[in-house]
């Protein structure tokens, strides 16, 4: 999708993985039609360490320079912009799973819950100024690793819940049609886990799919 001209503005930083142990320094990427406002965030970078810097006008397949790039922190300035450009940056946002700070000059309630929403970490409105980047680069990135870990311990929680949930079915399973108490069927998967080198769930799920093919009311 190719934007209509106006003023934008991506930077990403980009850190190889054992950048905290090299002295490889931030590789940034400043995509901008307008110089003058790129200039704002490059002398904002200014103390922000060893840094190189990249700027590129063309914002065309913007999704797929990404991509390509693999950047680890995006800001992007987009001053004034209608609903589709901002929806587009928000499905930028959805896509990419980065650091995200957004630049905006005014912005409604709608808009701020929509970034929220799109992941975005940082909704900056009014506040494009040099002095504020390296501080605005620092909370993105803080506030999406806190974010991503609030979303994996989630990921977790409901991981474990429906696996304690097949693995009660199995051992309802085994305890109808082998006779077995509730600790002998427990013990009975967690053997067969071991043995073919599974996670108990895997196997308890794969026993609820066999009683339900086989027809039986222990698999529903």
């Amino acid at each position: 999708m190719h934007l209509q001209p106006r003023r934008r503005l991506v930077i990403f930083v980009r850190r190889t993985q054992d950048a905290a142990m090299s002295e490889q320094p931030l590789h940034i990427l400043i995509i901008d039609e307008n110089r003058i406002r790129a200039s704002i965030i490059e002398d904002g970078l200014s103390g922000a360490g060893d840094v190189r810097v990249t700027v590129l006008a063309d914002t065309a397949q913007l999704l797929r320079r990404i991509v390509e790039i693999d950047p680890d922190v995006i800001f992007i300035d987009l001053e004034n912009p209608n609903r589709d450009v901002l929806e587009h940056m928000f499905e930028v946002s959805r896509a990419v799973k980065r650091p995200i700070a957004m630049f905006v000059e005014h912005s409604d309630q709608a808009s701020i819950e929509a970034a929220i929403e799109a992941g975005v970490s940082a909704y900056v409105v009014d506040g494009l100024k040099k002095e504020r980047v390296r501080s605005i680069l620092e909370t993105a990135m803080i506030r999406f690793k806190a974010f991503e870990r609030l979303k994996r311990e989630l990921e977790d929680a409901k991981t474990q819940l429906a696996d304690r949930k097949v693995i009660e079915k199995a051992k309802a399973i085994l305890m109808k049609t082998r006779g077995l108490s509730e600790p002998d069927a427990y013990s009975l998967l967690r053997k067969t886990a071991m043995n073919q080198n599974r996670r108990m769930a895997e196997i308890a799920d794969s026993l609820v799919l066999a009683a339900g093919l086989l027809g039986g009311e222990e698999g529903k």
